[in-house]
């Protein structure tokens, strides 16, 4: 019984160091519905009783506080330069979700002075210790103001299609940010499929493109299908998943949010500890 009471113990200690895992959702291209699988995605996450943040990072043209049908009345550059402070920019979404909106001026995170740059790290760290995700919406396509925070995530959700230039351009953002961080944890998945056979296609062909020319492993998450229920949804504001909760899309979401959530990092071949602040401060540190 006490080799029991210990192993309790030592879980709990576990439990309470560990820190949230933060996620970069990227497209190699836009109209993909990287956005709209963002917000259904962390969505369907709370639902299943993780503790969530979604940060909006198409700065000057973010819509995730549009497709939830809200106004904020403050933002990250409001954060950023000391206008508000992080409990004011953090607002509540469907099932618990907490959410940050994108504002506008901002260029990308190095480029940023460094009062602000405390003020990112300090954000992030708080979000670490009180959330289990942190979502970044980055925008569409790689850009060297996007660059940094991409090489310091802990894992990378891709978002491709079937058309060709998606498939193109979703392995050349994964080869970049290869480059950058051949340890990345990748996870791919392919929208607006017409079969499922497309679906698996599609993804098999950029796993073996990634395991054959960069000798890297990538997990695939599955496949979400076109459906007229996404259009309806963000006419109407309101997430699908919440919307149509019986619709198609809506059950292999909860599948793919299910099987995302129910990975287990100390045996699968991913990291398992986040070094999520410790690189982008090496980062900033660099480029000083």
């Amino acid at each position: 019984m006490s080799d029991q009471a210990e192993e309790l113990r030592m879980r709990m200690l576990r439990s309470q160091n560990k820190l949230g895992r933060s996620i970069a959702v990227v497209s190699g291209k836009g109209g993909v519905g990287k956005s709209n699988f963002s917000m259904n995605f962390t969505t369907m996450l709370s639902s299943l009783g993780k503790k969530v943040v979604l940060i909006d990072m198409d700065i000057g043209m973010g819509n995730i506080h549009i497709l939830l049908g809200k106004t904020v009345s403050s933002n990250l550059k409001d954060y950023l330069v000391g206008d508000a402070s992080i409990e004011e920019v953090l607002f509540e979404g469907p099932n618990n979700l907490q959410y940050i909106s994108g504002g506008s001026g901002l260029s990308g995170v190095m480029e940023w002075n460094e009062e602000m740059f405390g003020r990112l790290v300090e954000a992030f760290e708080f979000m670490q210790k009180n959330y289990d995700y942190i979502v970044f919406d980055m925008g569409a396509g790689a850009t060297s103001q996007t660059l940094d925070l991409l090489v310091s995530v802990d894992d990378i959700i891709v978002i491709t299609t079937a058309e060709p230039t998606s498939i193109t351009d979703a392995y050349s953002m994964m080869k970049f940010i290869f480059y950058k961080d051949p340890d990345k944890n990748f996870f791919l998945l392919c929208n607006r499929t017409f079969t499922d056979e497309e679906g698996i296609e599609t993804t098999s062909r950029l796993k073996l493109a990634m395991s054959k020319f960069l000798s890297k492993e990538i997990v695939v998450l599955g496949s979400l299908p076109e459906d007229p229920a996404v259009r309806k949804a963000v006419k109407e504001q309101v997430p699908f998943s919440l919307l149509y909760p019986h619709a198609e899309i809506t059950k292999k979401l909860k599948e793919i949010a299910s099987k995302f959530s129910d990975l287990d990092f100390e045996k699968e071949s991913l990291p398992r500890q986040s070094k999520f602040i410790s690189r982008l401060k090496n980062l900033f540190t660099g480029r000083a």
